[in-house]
């Protein structure tokens, strides 16, 4: 019995880091897609139980290590995007045109190809444009409120000098203790956990300017990175089923509000990796990583009411530190290659810039200018005349 209690627990941490983490950016993302307190309480419930069921039966079936997790930097996408037109039944049709997509990836291979063709400093600087504003929030928490914030970020600081993954949770837990202490309490919150339906309004702009930067952000930011963590050690699962799974949880929990269903990056070496216990049994973590995260769900009622008597710009806060990692990742992939650093460059300007046209959002305006400007100066390559000393 014992043989199995490291990778169970492995699985369990690796659960709670991830929901403590960036529950906060899921919800500040949902509440600016135009979620009311019950929806976005819904939102984060059902990413919480479509990503348990899938990394249960996953791991079930491939006898690998495989956690799944909700798209953190797709709910920052939400955050910079805002409440598209048509309210957040659009958002709940950009959410389904997301799921779609990630499903035929799964089922025609030539898609996936093409995503990952799109160039890695053009992924990253979109990636690291719609992350600025919110990664910017922990300073301007300091200026607004200085006597919430200054302790939140000192904990993040100290507790990531010494246990990185717990940093950013500890300093939750700090937030938490501040909000309830200093708010009005939780009398007539409803902190039962509650799906509820949102009607999907199917719009050009939010399809075009959310649904479709949100597919891409997950492929290029969730998926292909999880793949690579587990390959890094020794786990190389068929990706073609797993996309066709992630994209029909999509489906499944988006007219409840869930956004996006993806492959963990960050939390899977926490199951994949040797704390995990001897590599035939780690698959165990990702049963518990799953039932864990479908119960930490239950409590999305709970946390929703929390952030809900915080100051908006303490919430934020708390994502911006969660997502920093995530920011310094996308910055260094947009200027690895020198050659495509102007591209990457305007890329980020063109997307942080956070403003839209013909009702699409920036992000989808920063791909378009990133790429064209990549085509712009892509040089030809030297005919074979070329090459070669002069005779």
């Amino acid at each position: 019995m014992e043989r199995f209690v490291q990778p169970a627990l492995a699985g369990l941490v690796a659960a709670l880091v991830g929901f403590a983490g960036s529950f906060a950016v899921v919800l500040t993302g949902l509440r600016a897609a135009g979620a009311d307190e019950a929806q976005a309480a819904s939102g984060l419930l059902a990413v919480s139980l479509c990503s348990g069921l899938v990394a249960l039966v996953l791991g079930v079936r491939m006898r690998m290590p495989i956690s799944i997790a909700w798209s953190t930097p797709g709910a920052a996408l939400l955050i910079s995007s805002g409440a598209p037109e048509g309210g957040f039944g659009a958002a709940v049709g950009a959410f389904l045109l997301c799921g779609v997509l990630v499903v035929v990836s799964g089922l025609v291979p030539w898609l996936a190809r093409v995503i990952a063709a799109i160039p890695a400093n053009i992924a990253g600087a979109m990636l690291a444009g719609v992350l600025l504003e919110l990664c910017l929030a922990p300073v301007r928490a300091t200026a607004e409120v200085p006597l919430l914030a200054a302790p939140v970020i000192v904990v993040w600081a100290v507790v990531g000098r010494f246990a990185r993954p717990w940093a950013v949770p500890s300093a939750l837990a700090v937030a938490v203790v501040l909000i309830v202490t200093t708010g009005s309490g939780l009398r007539g919150a409803d902190l039962a956990p509650a799906l509820t339906w949102t009607p999907p309004v199917f719009s050009l702009p939010a399809l075009v300017g959310i649904g479709l930067p949100l597919f891409l952000v997950t492929m290029a930011s969730q998926n292909v990175p999880g793949m690579a963590v587990l390959a890094q050690y020794g786990y190389f699962p068929p990706l073609r089923p797993i996309l066709a799974a992630t994209g029909l949880a999509t489906l499944a929990g988006a007219p409840f509000g869930g956004h996006a269903v993806n492959l963990a990056a960050i939390s899977a070496a926490l199951s994949a990796g040797p704390d995990a216990g001897p590599a035939p049994r780690r698959w165990i973590a990702s049963i518990t990583n799953g039932v864990a995260l479908a119960v930490l769900g239950l409590a999305a009622g709970l946390a929703t009411a929390v952030l809900a008597q915080s100051p908006p710009v303490l919430v934020e806060a708390v994502a911006g530190l969660a997502l920093l990692g995530a920011l310094a990742a996308s910055i260094a992939s947009a200027v690895a290659e020198p050659s495509g650093r102007e591209a990457a460059a305007v890329t980020f300007v063109v997307t942080a810039a956070g403003i839209g046209f013909l009702g699409l959002g920036s992000a989808f305006w920063g791909l378009l200018a990133g790429g064209a400007t990549t085509l712009l100066h892509r040089r030809r390559a030297p005919t074979p005349a070329a090459v070669g000393p002069r005779s």
